[in-house]
């Protein structure tokens, strides 16, 4: 297996051009399929992670969130993402130590959202959002992973859609140290050109989780890095249900034929 090392100095350098898609498994099954696929990085989905054990997005803590990302780094050779939410604390000096922790789990880059859980006030004032963007970078750098830093706003996310304050604030997170640059849910060719412009040189994440666009054409329009949230589990949890539910309700089971072969995909 790679160190991580190896799988930092790869992921560094899959932003440097091109594009690519780094789908987000939701355990260690779903990381080595998808590795087995050929994808050359993957990325965790705190959604994903937050369904394996029976609970909604945003509601598990940071001890279970750290076996999560030591357990899928351990279990591929690909550099793997953490969705790390908002570092699992508000001051920058908390969210510096969390991000230490993170890093030394295996894994090759984190995001750091600005999104607060409040309805109120969904959004971290924007001073603060980039003290903490910069108490993030301080902590890679000191500890010398130098693993990827990716700096979220989830204004698009929140039921704030402003793409000036977007912009604003992913600009500010690049200033200060943020190494690529992630809106989710913008959903429109005029969003993803604008962020791509404004935020240039540094690299662009792209959520996509609705077919409103293909690699080729995200590519085309600057994009360096796709992913898809938990959309993938989703997919998953959707075969599920929809199986589930036919066999509690016909006593049928029509969905059990043309299945895969999971145990030839993961191999010994």
């Amino acid at each position: 297996m790679s160190t991580q090392d190896d799988r930092v100095a790869e992921f560094h350098r899959l932003h440097e051009s091109g594009c690519f898609v780094m789908p987000n498994p939701w355990d260690v099954g779903s990381a080595r399929a998808l590795q087995g696929l050929g994808f050359a990085a993957l990325a965790t989905t705190s959604a994903g992670c937050a369904w394996t054990v029976g609970r909604q997005d945003s509601h598990v803590d940071l001890e279970p969130v750290l076996d999560h990302l030591r357990s899928v780094a351990a279990a591929v050779d690909v550099p793997v993402n953490a969705d790390f939410e908002g570092g699992y604390a508000v001051e920058p000096e908390q969210v510096a130590t969390h991000v230490r922790l993170a890093a030394a789990t295996g894994i090759a880059g984190l995001s750091i959202e600005d999104a607060t859980g409040d309805p109120a006030e969904p959004l971290h004032d924007i001073d603060l959002a980039v003290e903490r963007i910069r108490a993030a970078r301080e902590a890679i750098d000191a500890g010398g992973t130098g693993i990827v830093l990716t700096g979220r706003s989830e204004g698009f996310v929140v039921g704030r859609p402003d793409l000036e304050e977007t912009v604003r604030r992913l600009r500010a997170y690049a200033e200060v140290g943020a190494d690529c640059l992630y809106a989710p849910r913008i959903g429109t060719v005029d969003q993803i050109r604008t962020i791509v412009a404004a935020v240039a040189p540094k690299p662009v994440n792209l959520l996509i989780n609705a077919p409103f666009i293909t690699v080729a054409e995200a590519a085309e329009l600057g994009v360096r890095r796709i992913s898809v949230g938990g959309t993938l589990a989703r997919t998953a949890w959707a075969g599920f249900l929809q199986a589930a539910q036919e066999i509690a309700d016909a006593g049928t089971f029509s969905r059990f034929q043309q299945l895969p072969d999971i145990d030839a995909l993961l191999g010994p």
